[in-house]
């Protein structure tokens, strides 16, 4: 018999425990709802999946395809259950224990004004003996959909984000029906969709998020992971409940496994999960919106306003001399930006994609014969912070010095990994985090420098030696990674970081939490450049979302339009030739500008809705798209035509227009809560800002 165990509510998400016998179950459903609540016709789903080396495999089919429900969740006890309460956070800790000498502990935290919760799961070693996990869930929920009872047929969708380089983000929507999530006849076989990332890409093939969507009550479900290793996540059913885990790829999907002595302990990484009443957007900007308590206290004073950045690579392509900044800095001054960045190069002199001389840093003297310091100080005279590009957890072929320090160098089976000209430091030895606080710390505080692009441009792959698996190899070097960009941001508090991984691969939560502002995507110049940043409202806060907005000589006016507004769903980042460009370009430019510093406010804070055609295809997009961001007292809305665009755009809209960017030739109308935008041609677009009605 199913009983209720406890109920918490906090900022609009309500945690039900129910238990059955020693199983504990926990159900998120949004508050006020909990009353709706009428599945009990299916297995209890477990507060933890677990497996342990020793035990059997689970049945039902299940050998390569899960290894949830093992005899190892089945020796777990209910050992008690406590919650502390205050008016920001309620934090309810479930104890669960194994006969053997394993304590396991699974901690919810609830936060007032956000209906996200975190998820923390711990299992110590309190026996005489080691035992080795192959599996731990962050985070499992079940009895998916609640509210239903039976079959309940064709009434849940799944919503999965698809992920490649420069092409981020993608929406994958399936009914649960149609990926064989559906009991057999004698509920049997154990169905199972288990999906992720391998290597140090966690952003690649999917985003760590998931969605469950129970279309018939119009509540969704959503959970991101958020390590930047290898990660899975679980889609099960067996009989009329679905449930959905996570947590680090498991043996099986990532080579993973982790032996506990006795008296040790091992935390798995954070999950973030929601409940929400709408769909999916709503679900994963509540998800996105959780990591701003970790940001907000980090942020320098130059980052609270948002300002615009300019970036010379779309200008270099990874070449940058004394004279290109130099000549850049001059056409900039004045022009109301916040930063100018070098990008890669500046310790090469190759273009970017020929160049491997990573590792040492120095700065090339034949491209910046008087220093680095010199041109740093001309930025900042032209009334800009000044930013530069690192990628320094690799060592490059053309630093042989770095790229042969073999016991510096992570390793699989004995060997340096290496992927094409990269190799990767191994960053749990102390000897490299010293180095790279010399060669990357010591240079930016020596440098007067404002600013810091880190970029990652590998994956590791399948795991590293040095730890019991492959998997927890890898799972180390990238908490390793992660604790240098912490002393980063101990040691010179006042540094802008921005995140990039070719682009988007690292766009994951514990990456979020330690950088300013992170790279959208290595998409500079392409048309999809909006349909992806609009992607990232899914993903990330548009504060930390910086999108390409490249300008160069010869340029038409609307194609201008178009990159500046795809710079509106984000961080605006200037790039191209600002030495070249025409008056008319320039005052283009700086309408965009003024009109980004309005929309600023909104950019950072509101929820956000995406309207029009489906996109299939990225690199021929077909149809439109606007972006309506609603703020506490204003509205941004940002439309986009791409090929075969209507003449006229209506959205439902209502408010006094506050402000516009728009080319001219497009014309306006508003009435009666209908905002429509006449003229569009192919690849157009326009902005508005309106005044919220009441």
């Amino acid at each position: 018999m199913r009983e209720i165990l406890n109920r918490y509510t906090l900022g609009g998400l309500t945690a039900v425990y129910r238990r059955e016998e020693d199983i504990v179950e926990l159900l998120l459903v949004p508050a006020g709802s909990e009353g709706g609540i009428a599945r009990a016709d299916c297995a209890a789903e477990p507060l933890i999946q677990a497996k342990l080396t020793e035990d059997d495999a689970p049945a039902f089919f299940s050998g390569g395809r899960t290894m949830r429900n093992s005899p190892t969740v089945k020796a777990m006890r209910y050992a008690g259950q406590t919650a502390q309460k205050s008016a920001d956070k309620t934090v309810v800790v479930t104890k669960l224990t194994d006969p053997r000498g394993l304590a396991y502990t699974h901690t919810l935290t609830l936060y007032a004004g956000n209906p996200a919760a975190e998820v923390v799961t711990s299992v110590e070693n309190t026996g005489s003996e080691a035992h080795t996990l192959e599996m731990l869930s962050s985070f499992t929920l079940g009895s998916l959909s609640p509210f239903s009872e039976g079959l309940a047929p064709e009434s849940l969708k799944i919503h999965r984000l698809r992920s490649t380089w420069s092409a981020e983000g993608r929406l994958v929507t399936e009914a649960a029906e149609d990926l064989q999530l559906e009991p057999s006849w004698k509920c049997y076989s154990a169905n199972s969709v288990r999906f992720g990332s391998v290597g140090s890409f966690p952003v690649r093939g999917f985003v760590p998020f998931c969605a469950v969507e129970d279309t018939a009550h119009g509540v969704t479900w959503a959970a991101a992971t958020t390590q930047g290793s290898s990660w899975q996540m679980e889609l099960y059913r067996q009989d009329f409940g679905l449930s959905l885990s996570g947590g680090l790829a498991d043996r099986e999907f990532g080579t993973w496994c982790k032996t506990l002595a006795p008296g040790a302990r091992f935390t798995a990484p954070k999950a973030v999960l929601t409940a929400v009443c709408g769909g999916a957007d709503t679900a994963a900007q509540v998800l996105a919106e959780n990591t701003r308590r970790a940001i907000e206290p980090l942020l320098p004073a130059s980052e609270k306003t948002l300002p615009v950045l300019f970036n010379e690579f779309c200008s270099t392509w990874g070449k940058p001399t004394e004279e290109t900044v130099l000549r850049h800095v001059r056409a900039l001054k004045g022009k109301n930006l916040g930063f100018y960045v070098i990008d890669a190069g500046w310790y090469d002199d190759d273009a970017f994609e020929a160049a491997a001389k990573l590792g040492r840093w120095e700065l090339s003297r034949r491209a910046f014969p008087h220093g680095l310091k010199y041109v740093v100080d001309a930025i900042h005279n032209a009334g800009m912070k000044a930013g530069i590009w690192f990628e320094f957890e690799m060592a490059g072929r053309d630093e042989p010095d770095c790229f042969t320090k073999t016991d510096w160098l992570l390793t699989r089976d004995g060997r340096p990994i290496t992927a094409g000209d990269r190799r990767f430091w191994d960053m749990r030895k102390p000897k490299v985090q010293e180095y790279l606080a010399h060669r990357v710390i010591d240079f930016l505080r020596d440098n007067d420098i404002d600013y810091m692009k880190v970029d990652y441009n590998e994956t590791i792959g399948l795991g590293c030696d040095g730890a019991e698996s492959l998997g927890e190899g890898l799972y180390e070097q990238i908490l390793a990674s992660q604790q240098f960009f912490a002393r980063i941001r101990r040691e010179l508090p006042d540094l802008v970081l921005e995140l990039c991984a070719s682009g988007g691969h690292r766009l994951c939560h514990s990456f979020l939490e330690l950088a300013c502002m992170a790279s959208f995507s290595d998409a500079h110049e392409c048309d999809e450049i909006p349909i992806i940043a609009a992607n990232m409202h899914r993903m990330i806060l548009p504060r930390q979302s910086q999108i390409w907005a490249v300008a160069k000589a010869g340029q038409p006016l609307q194609k201008l339009y178009y990159q500046i507004c795809s710079g509106l769903l984000g961080r605006l980042c200037f790039s191209g030739e600002p030495d070249a460009l025409s008056a008319a370009q320039w005052t283009v430019m700086d309408e965009g500008t003024a009109f980004y510093g309005k929309a600023a406010s909104i950019i950072d804070h509101g929820v956000s809705q995406r309207f029009g055609s489906r996109i299939v295809s990225y690199r021929a997009p077909r149809g439109w798209q606007a972006v309506v961001r609603r703020g506490e007292t204003q509205t941004l809305v940002v439309v986009h035509t791409f090929g075969a665009a209507p003449e006229a755009v209506t959205l439902p809209v209502g408010g006094k227009i506050a402000a516009q960017f728009m080319r001219y030739g497009l014309t306006v109308t508003h009435l009666d809560g209908q905002l429509t935008v006449h003229g569009f041609t192919d690849f157009d677009a326009a902005a508005f800002i309106l005044e919220n009605e009441g």
